[in-house]
């Protein structure tokens, strides 16, 4: 199978270009290896920009590790492969603006392989999570995500993955979402619906993870000069704590790497600079609670 690095690496250095030149400052780089004889090896770069004006906190990882075997987050979803090596690429991302009007985005877009050679996959996606909810940039973060489908699967591809990333970024023990969705697939390969050759998968994957500064750019420009109050940056943490809740309960992601014996700061890097609990709900005002009518899970979402 061809080597998906170079085009991961890619994916990295556009991404932290772009949101490096919008913050206006690079990222620090930091280029890590396993020590070998672990039950993880391999290496990887993550960067990171934390204290800027725009992004109060945020990372761009690629990592590039074998393992000796499946951790259980893994097996369970596929008991075949237990006991089996296996090789894991890919680029994450989670950035946490300053500014409560702009979205928190993350994306991730990953390849897997057994060393056997009896299985791969690809995987990713990217989603929004916003503080307030405005109609113009769920309607652009879709319509990105639409045209990103069109030459891999058409409408029911994005149809498919627009549903599973609904489903899948939900906090199952508070009946939400975590925000708006996006696109997220996992197990893509020759069996899978919109699946095919690995060329194809390949190419899906790689324009998901090149799309996502074409969806996640206008959104910030249009919204990080927009005035807050001291309310709405509690509130800000206050959804914060979602994201943290997803991250730890309910993110296979985070499980798979903390389980595989992972780098832990580069698994640990998509949690917010600050975030808070208390105990029953806030009273909501307005723009609050437009925001909890859009992603409390019902029957139906726009797609």
């Amino acid at each position: 199978m061809r080597d998906v690095k170079p085009a991961l690496e890619t994916i990295l250095n556009t991404i932290v270009d772009g949101l490096g030149a919008l913050e206006g400052r690079p990222f620090l780089r930091d280029v890590w290896t396993k020590e070998p004889g672990g039950m993880l090896e391999g290496g990887g770069t993550t960067c990171i920009l934390e204290g800027g004006a725009l992004f109060e906190r945020g990372g761009v990882a690629m990592s590039d590790v074998r393992g000796k075997a499946l951790p259980p987050s893994a097996t369970q979803r596929n008991p075949h492969l237990a006991g089996k090596g296996f090789h894991a690429q890919g680029v994450s991302l989670v950035m946490h603006p300053r500014n409560p009007n702009v979205p928190t985005a993350h994306l991730n877009v990953r390849s897997f392989s057994t060393d056997d050679g009896s299985a791969w996959w690809f995987g990713g996606g990217f989603d929004l999570t916003p503080y307030f909810y405005e109609v113009e940039d769920e309607a652009h973060w879709r319509a990105v995500s639409r045209a990103t489908c069109q030459p891999y699967g058409g409408d029911a591809m994005y149809e498919r993955m627009a549903a599973d990333c609904d489903t899948y970024f939900t906090l199952k023990h508070r009946q939400e979402r975590r925000g708006l969705g996006g696109l997220f697939f996992d197990d893509l390969n020759e069996s899978h619906p919109f699946g095919g050759t690995f060329e194809h998968c390949f190419g899906f994957t790689q324009a998901v993870g090149l799309a996502f500064l074409e969806a996640y750019r206008p959104i910030v420009e249009r919204r990080r000069a927009m005035p807050f109050t001291e309310n709405d940056r509690a509130w800000q943490a206050h959804r914060r704590g979602r994201y943290v809740e997803f991250n730890l309960v309910w993110d296979r992601g985070t499980l798979f790497g903390l389980q595989s014996n992972g780098r832990t700061e580069s698994i640990l890097m998509s949690m917010p600079p600050g975030a808070t609990w208390r105990y029953g709900e806030p009273e909501l005002d307005a723009r609050q609670r437009r925001l909890m009518e859009r992603v409390r899970v019902s029957p139906t979402a726009p797609a």
